[in-house]
């Protein structure tokens, strides 16, 4: 009895870190048959599969040769394109600004989805100087 009281308090405890992490559960994979599937024992067909986690944030990424411009995230400064490169944000909306000294602002409301990546393409077109 003291066994299998000692087992099953690690099995609990084990599982923890599953619970846990910050993914999404889904559907990996359907299965049927007799055996162990998950954290039950089923003696008849078992039809709900195996669930995994998947993540829960989706990448952004900028394609643009102005690497020292600013990337402002819902109007909060985040850093340079040259150091963002590829930026890992949660599911949402989110209003992504880039400006750069001399050049035109790029403006785009994104929706990012879980495992997905958004390609910003922003144009930093050169403003035309005042001849004066």
């Amino acid at each position: 009895m003291k066994k299998l009281l000692i087992i099953g308090i690690t099995a609990v405890l084990m599982m923890a870190p599953l619970t846990a992490s910050g993914g999404v559960r889904v559907l990996v994979a359907p299965s049927f048959g007799w055996g162990w599937y998950g954290p039950y024992w089923a003696p008849y067909p078992y039809p709900y599969g195996y669930y995994g986690y998947a993540p829960a944030a989706g990448t952004v990424k900028f394609d643009t040769s102005v690497k020292d411009a600013e990337v402002y995230i819902d109007g909060a400064y985040a850093g340079t394109v040259g150091q963002l490169k590829t930026m890992h944000l949660l599911a949402g909306s989110y209003d992504i600004e880039v400006r750069a000294p001399g050049r035109t602002q790029f403006e785009e409301r994104v929706y990012v989805a879980p495992g997905k990546t958004v390609h910003l393409s922003p144009e930093l077109r050169l403003q035309a100087q005042p001849q004066g």
